[in-house]
């Protein structure tokens, strides 16, 4: 981001404060990320990733934190790595489509192999921890129980498919189509996924990538439920899970299809 002298912010879930690049003082653009999305299970070889959002820096901006506050409406271009038995770029710009791409070794490129993606309407799987549901509120524990034992007579329980890794869960469901969730609990009231690095980038992602009204539209609940601090005004360290983040109450699906 550095060398190519369009980006003149990084804000990162890893660092307590922003990263300003001095060098360019005109550039327009603006970067959050989520650096290694899915860590703690690195030891694991599990595949982990790189969530990251763009957006265009207003006329007069100075690139200092504060410019970051904003809805996740307003990003240009949003998209995630996975690094796994390959390495996969998905990314789009906004009204435009999703393309995938996949790292080629032998030339050290991403070549597109998935262009113009489209999840599927309908997908028999659901993907949410439920290690956690001792602490659940009573709605989503019976959500969860609905995946399991459908009411009507005859049908089909939704399979599970949980990963860990939101990047991995996340292109799953890209690609075949589904529920991903990560609710609050009572552990965490305020839910555990952030708003600028982890649901405006995504929701992004699966609203341009959706069929058709089916997909649900996470992004316009971001214009209300936007991030107000970024990583850099919090008092606690990077690490710390207890931040201001989107409330899964409101939004119970992150991204994926309303049955």
């Amino acid at each position: 981001m550095r060398s190519s002298g369009r980006v003149r912010i990084l804000v990162s879930e890893e660092e307590d404060e922003p990263i300003v690049f001095d060098e360019h003082p005109n550039a327009r653009y603006a970067v959050a990320c989520d650096p290694i999305d899915g860590s703690s299970n690195l030891d694991a070889g599990v595949s982990v990733g790189t969530i990251f959002g763009i957006y265009k820096l207003a006329e007069g901006a100075k690139g200092t934190k504060e410019d970051l506050l904003r809805p996740g409406t307003d990003m240009v271009a949003a998209g995630f790595t996975m690094y796994g038995a390959s390495a996969q770029l998905v990314m789009t710009m906004k009204d435009g489509p999703v393309n995938g791409f996949t790292m080629d070794s032998a030339l050290g490129e991403f070549i597109l192999t998935h262009p113009n993606m489209k999840m599927p309407r309908k997908r028999g799987i659901y993907s949410v921890n439920e290690g956690n549901s001792l602490w659940w509120e009573d709605p989503v524990k019976e959500w969860c129980a609905s995946m399991k034992q459908p009411e009507k007579e005859g049908g089909k329980p939704y399979s599970a498919r949980y990963i860990g890794s939101m990047v991995a869960d996340a292109y799953r469901t890209l690609l075949y189509g589904g529920i991903f969730a990560y609710p609050s609990d009572k552990k965490s009231p305020k839910g555990k996924l952030r708003i600028l690095y982890e649901c405006a980038p995504m929701a992004m992602v699966f609203e341009q990538g959706k069929r058709d009204q089916y997909s649900f539209y996470t992004s316009s609940l971001l214009t209300q439920h936007h991030s107000r601090r970024s990583s850099s005004q919090q008092q606690d360290g990077p690490h710390d899970r207890n931040r201001p983040r989107i409330h899964p109450r409101q939004v119970r699906y992150l991204h994926g299809l309303i049955r």
